[in-house]
């Protein structure tokens, strides 16, 4: 069953503190960059959904969720099949959740407590109903973060850099030769790119590949077609590398529910 949550609700922090809402589709979906009034959460039950906002990207596969707080612009693409959810935070209950867009780690507690909020349908909540509510905003502040983002740099030109490489993963050029295409020393650009984003170029590409390769697996496509896809000639160096971010390999990623 789907519930949509209309363009008004999501832009009005009058009426109850939380509106949830549930939706299934057998297709992808994108919906182009927006912003709410109200802080949303976004969960898939099924599937992998792919959140960008202006400081970088998100991967939602199942059992997570991203958070993005009031007035931040973002978009979203889900890949393959899915079951997704959200929940829309009044503004002013923001003020404890965090300021910055992020992956939560979600617990069996916030999901069924979503479901549940996600059949209400009245404009106020009962005494009830606020409790849930209250134990959903508490899981939002509380479960841990993951680190499921690409972050994006901030300098202009770095951040011509990385939408070329986002654009072309199959590009080899060194970091030498990308410094050298966009104007900046290449001294200079190995250390804003880490001071940006938290990461070494080198390291950022893999991420960028691998965040891309985890889109391309929801949509169904199999594992050597995929690295290869992504920039890997070695099969078995993708799928180490898949491991020593993820944890599992790709094959048990998607098969074990984790997500």
């Amino acid at each position: 069953m789907s519930y949509f949550i209309t363009p008004e609700q999501a832009m009005s922090s009058e009426g109850p503190i939380i509106i949830a809402g549930r939706q299934e589709r057998s297709v992808p979906r994108f919906v182009p960059v927006h912003a709410h009034a109200r802080g949303q959460l976004l969960g898939a039950s099924t599937g992998l959904l792919t959140i960008g906002t202006e400081a970088g990207q998100w991967v939602v596969p199942a059992i997570h969720a991203v958070w993005i707080p009031p007035h931040h612009k973002h978009s979203l693409q889900s890949h393959g099949a899915y079951f997704g959810w959200s929940v829309y935070v009044a503004e002013p209950e923001c003020a404890m959740l965090p300021a910055i867009p992020c992956t939560l780690r979600s617990s069996g507690l916030l999901r069924e407590a979503v479901s549940r909020a996600a059949g209400w349908r009245g404009g106020v909540l009962d005494q009830g109903q606020e409790r849930i509510a209250r134990v959903i905003l508490d899981e939002i502040a509380s479960l841990p973060h993951e680190d499921l983002g690409l972050p994006m740099p901030a300098d202009a030109r770095l951040v011509r850099i990385a939408h070329a490489l986002t654009g072309n993963l199959l590009d080899e050029r060194k970091a030498e030769d990308w410094a050298d295409w966009a104007g900046i020393p290449a001294r200079t650009m190995t250390r804003k790119f880490v001071v940006e984003t938290g990461f070494t170029f080198t390291e950022w590409r893999q991420r960028a590949r691998l965040m891309r390769a985890l889109e391309l697996l929801a949509a169904g496509q199999a594992v050597t077609t995929v690295a290869l896809d992504v920039g890997y000639n070695n099969i078995s160096a993708f799928i180490a590398m898949f491991r020593r971010v993820f944890g599992v390999t790709p094959t048990r990623y998607f098969a074990n529910g984790s997500l």
